[in-house]
């Protein structure tokens, strides 16, 4: 195990800290609920870094990394969308485009292909973060501003999401052409 892939690891492991600063009733809560989050967005940049870095890229890392923000993401914005119903269509875009990403690949992977990060997909993962972030901070809605800007960019992190899902499926295709699959 090296150090890209145990950060990654780590990413995992903040969860159920960032649930439990959200759900607890321990001043500041959701502060801490987000600080952690954004620790634990900071380590999907730290991983890759390291693992270019430290020439640490292996199968595992490739494999991990992927689940790994995928559960932060959907777990945290479950949490979101149970203590913000208006965030239901964003939430359900956002979710649909990780499961159908992470079937693109697994079936790509399937024909010997591998499907590259777009960079509308880093774009709407950077938004989306922010978003979270924002929407962690406040208790019981207030300050409304910042609710305001965290579901702003939810929103358009999902008009992002469906626009980078396009994109994949359309870079899949082409590979598929060019390796004489359709």
């Amino acid at each position: 195990m090296n150090y890209a892939n145990l950060t990654t690891i780590l990413r995992v492991l903040l969860i159920p800290l960032i649930l439990g600063f959200y759900y607890s009733n321990t001043p500041q809560a959701h502060l801490l609920a987000a600080a952690v989050f954004a620790v634990a967005s900071l380590t999907d940049w730290l991983d890759g870094y390291l693992a270019r870095k430290l020439d640490q890229a292996t199968e595992l890392g490739a494999f991990l990394d992927p689940v790994a923000d995928k559960l932060l993401v959907v777990v945290v914005s479950l949490v979101l969308l149970a203590a913000y119903p208006a965030l239901l269509l964003p939430v359900s875009v956002i979710v649909v485009r990780e499961l159908a990403i992470s079937a693109l690949r697994e079936w790509t992977a399937a024909r010997g292909k591998r499907v590259a990060v777009a960079f509308s997909g880093k774009l709407k993962a950077t938004i989306q973060m922010i978003a979270i972030i924002a929407l962690l901070l406040p208790e019981d809605g207030e300050p409304r501003l910042l609710w305001l800007l965290g579901a702003g960019l939810i929103y358009l992190s999902a008009v992002l999401a469906l626009w980078s899902m396009a994109q994949y499926f359309h870079r899949a295709r082409q590979s598929l052409r060019e390796g004489g699959e359709g």
